[in-house]
């Protein structure tokens, strides 16, 4: 594998290799390939368009930075164009005939940090004298809300702005344009397709007489994004130019072939570079001016592009905060050279041979078909079908494209070797952007791995480990200076640079959240429930999880007889309280994850006796007047109020401690919570509210809120909208999707918890349960035909249907078939291999 983990680096590491020349290139690709027939791209699961996008547009960050406006000046961009990436580089393809146009991302490539500043970044946390904190708890305990408020405002805040110069912002490489010289007036036969199944995207169409057939994609296993330029009956001739809103400090051409542009972030002097390789198969030229900053194509009916991106970023654990290069690592652009020179010794079908494998080794361990014996009309373009969809017409392969195309995200935005997806996972295309599009704690970056563990995409949680891992150096410094408490916690927003502080806002509905760190080391717990991998758990997983048990526990203040996490906030909505059931749902639940840990390891039993201790004695949930489940520890929850938060569930999903099984009264007041809040809200609001009815076992309400995600939430390309453009909803959709067909929280595989009455005869396959299990499932009439389960670890395994259950040990590598007798009141489990 060629992304991994070194000496605490995130880089590439590839053997070096003699540059390759010009003329042995020409050629290399053997035998002419044939033109691709759009067809084969969009059969199957796919995203396709039949109008081209405008050749005019580019450069967006010079009608404005999208640092003050919620409105993308790029349009077409935040919904007509296709993503591909591998986790570290990201393209998005616009698929303009005179002028192609592919915006580059790579994921490092941030500005802030340690870089402007040490002494100012490293002093983010303000010191809070312990007095102050039991004042404000003492007034919340008299009900002196707006008192306590004032002094959290005022004490609590920290000391960064959230802007793009010290906290910093994501921000994007640029954009290569390819200048073609064609009649866009004389095209026809247009598609722009983005196979799902197949990971590549492909541009075809034709004009005046000649087929013309562009392929893109981009290689987890080679480092490396390819396209591929081909005409049939006439020759291209192309131009490459690259423009961007970062600083070029130097452009080379490299052999003759391939021209390596050099640049830095201006406020944090963060170097970057790409190199872009072009070499042509059969006849043509290519030419490099590395002055014009222009690498051209001419008399060629064959050409790939390789293109390799990177940042001199690595990620650090312990960074010391008196050195301002704690997070700089190497040469980007030996390592962008190092990238193409390896990749340029492989032909084309080499590349995305391996490139498939690669990714078809994620991607087809998950197979959904929703009412497979249906007829199905021919296919149309996404923008036109998901319109039909809006005028509620039917279609269940949509559906299934969209549960899909989930997955695919994740596999191309979070790869081992990079940081995690972030808002926009990996695509981004201004200066700067919503949020800065940055690491949100209060659910977003949260929402974004709940597929990682239950459709079976273990490996992409691998750099959200390291992320939270990342935190907990830094949170350790912030749990101590706000909170005087052991531990570690982080904020609502975070970078890629160890931030954890609260930002320097006044506005504590949203930025105050010290319960954002427990919820994130929860999922910690939750990785190793799926893969019972006792020995990471050890040495990985438990010391965070026990770290942040001990912050939560000292966050809890004893107000008579329960304890509560004061003070804190329902996140971004209403006013401080005692113990919002946000904050006091999240320290339920990483107290139950170290109580397990540390049982499972045999430690820390003295831990273990406090953190039960104040488990036991957490101040309960509270049903109010109306029957809703409370958000605050007083009932003043308005049964009106169409918030998009849904926070106070937390204990419903993702967590545990309300299970609708058994807590019936607590179900009902959930459910009654979200009749409230309504089934209309923002993308990813509606993609949780998926879960949550789901977890209610309504699967027809589950899926309203599903269809609502579709024809409100989404963009033509099937990008989540918040609005904007803002990606966690495609994963909580997608996760969501799961929890219809399999759930396991409780410790028990619930085979079709919430199964959609409009799904009566479907199916979903390779589905990961607790526990190491791969689930099957295949419903016949809207009842369970059979399940297969297959074991990984061994163990014991739990199987639960409409209220019949049973149990079975198994070994590794045993296959479980269910079948269900509803009449008889049986559950049967048998084993195979």
């Amino acid at each position: 594998m060629k992304k991994h983990i070194h000496s605490m680096k995130f880089k590439t590491i590839i053997a070096s290799l003699a540059l390759i020349p010009a003329a042995a290139i020409a050629g290399c690709e053997g035998e002419k390939a044939t033109i691709p027939s759009p067809d084969e791209y969009i059969a199957g699961n796919s995203i396709w368009f039949d109008t081209p996008t405008s050749s005019q547009m580019s450069e967006p960050w010079k009608i404005h930075d999208f640092s003050g406006s919620p409105v993308n000046p790029d349009r077409e961009w935040a919904s007509r164009s296709l993503p591909i990436g591998n986790g570290s580089l990201g393209g998005s393809i616009l698929g303009s005939v005179g002028r192609e146009r592919v915006v580059i991302n790579e994921k490092t490539l941030w500005t802030g940090g340690p870089g402007t500043g040490t002494e100012q970044y490293w002093a983010m946390n303000r010191k809070v004298n312990p007095a102050t904190l039991d004042s404000i708890r003492q007034l919340l305990a008299k009900g002196d809300k707006a008192t306590a408020g004032r002094m959290v405002s005022a004490e609590f805040r920290g000391t960064v702005d959230y802007d793009r110069h010290r906290f910093g912002t994501y921000t994007e490489m640029g954009e290569l344009l390819v200048n073609t010289s064609i009649d866009e007036s004389a095209v026809s036969d247009y598609r722009r397709v983005l196979n799902i199944d197949k990971s590549v995207a492909l541009v075809s169409f034709t004009a005046d007489s000649v087929k013309y057939a562009r392929r893109y994609f981009c290689s987890y296993p080679d480092s490396v994004m390819v396209w591929r330029f081909q005409s049939e009956g006439g020759l291209q001739n192309l131009e490459l130019a690259f423009v961007t809103p970062q600083t070029i400090d130097k452009v080379t051409a490299v052999d003759g072939n391939s021209l390596l542009y050099q640049g830095h972030i201006d406020n944090n002097g963060m170097q970057w570079a790409m190199r872009v390789e072009a070499r042509v198969n059969g006849g043509g030229t290519v030419k490099t001016d590395a002055d014009t900053r222009t690498l051209s194509v001419s008399g060629t009916d064959d050409v790939v592009f390789l293109i390799a991106g990177d940042t001199d970023y690595r990620m650090n654990f312990d960074p010391d905060p008196a050195d301002p290069k704690a997070f700089v690592g190497g040469d980007p652009a030996v390592i962008v050279n190092k990238i193409i020179d390896t990749a340029s010794r492989k032909s084309y079908d080499k590349l995305y041979a391996d490139h498939l494998a690669d990714y078809r080794s994620l991607y087809d361990r998950v197979k959904l078909a929703i009412n497979p014996g249906e007829q199905r009309p021919a296919p149309l373009p996404t923008d036109r079908r998901l319109a039909a969809y809006r005028d509620c017409a039917a279609d269940h392969g949509l559906e299934e494209t969209y549960f899909n195309f989930g997955r695919y995200l994740l596999i191309s935005s979070s790869r081992p070797g990079s940081m995690p997806a972030n808002l926009q996972g990996i695509w981004h295309n201004n200066l700067d952007g919503p949020w800065r599009v940055d690491y949100h704690n209060n659910i977003n970056v949260q929402m974004n791995y709940w597929p990682a563990t239950s459709t079976n995409l273990l490996e992409c949680f691998v750099p959200y480990i390291d992320y939270i891992r990342g935190l907990v150096k830094p949170g350790e410094n912030t749990a101590r200076d706000y909170w005087n408490a052991r531990g570690w916690t982080a904020g609502i927003s975070t970078n890629i640079f160890g931030f954890t502080a609260p930002l320097n806002s006044g506005d504590m509905t949203w930025n105050y959240n010290p319960s954002a760190g427990p919820w994130l080391a929860s999922q910690i717990w939750e990785y190793y429930d799926y893969t019972r991998d006792t020995d990471w758990l050890r040495e990985t997983g438990y010391p965070i999880i026990k770290s942040s048990a001990d912050f939560a526990s000292d966050l809890l203040y004893k107000n008579g007889d329960t304890y509560t996490a004061a003070p804190s906030y329902s996140p971004e909505h209403g006013q401080c309280d005692l113990g919002a059931t946000y904050a006091n749902a999240v320290t339920r639940e990483i107290l139950l994850d170290a109580i397990e840990a540390a049982r499972i390891l045999d430690t820390d039993q003295e831990s273990v006796k406090e953190w039960q201790s104040l488990l036991d004695s957490i101040a309960p949930y509270r049903i109010g007047s109306h029957g809703q489940l409370q958000e605050w520890s007083d009932d003043i929850d308005d049964p009106n109020d169409l918030h998009r938060h849904t926070n106070h569930l937390f204990g419903l999903h993702p967590g545990r401690s309300i299970n609708a099984m058994t807590d019936t009264l607590l179900a009902n007041a959930a459910r009654q919570t979200l009749r409230e809040r309504g089934d209309a809200a923002t993308g990813w609001s509606m993609g949780w509210k998926l879960n949550h009815w789901a977890r209610l076992f309504d699967g027809d309400h589950a899926y309203t809120l599903f269809k609502n995600l579709l024809r409100q939430g989404t963009a033509d390309n099937l990008w989540d909208v918040h609005p904007p453009f803002q990606i966690d909803g495609n994963f909580g959709g997608t996760a969501g999707i799961a929890e219809l067909f399999m759930q396991s929280h409780t410790g028990t595989i619930n085979l079709l918890p919430a199964l959609p009455s409009d799904w009566a005869d479907s199916q979903i396959e390779g589905l990961l349960a607790r526990g190491n299990f791969e689930v099957s499932v295949y419903a016949r009439g809207g009842n369970l035909d059979h399940a297969l389960i297959k074991s990984v670890k061994g163990g014991p395994c739990k199987i639960a249907y409409r209220g019949l259950e049973t149990s079975v040990d198994t070994k590794p590598g045993d296959i479980v078939k269910i079948t269900a007798d509803e009449n008889a009141g049986t559950l049967t489990a048998t084993i195979g291999h």
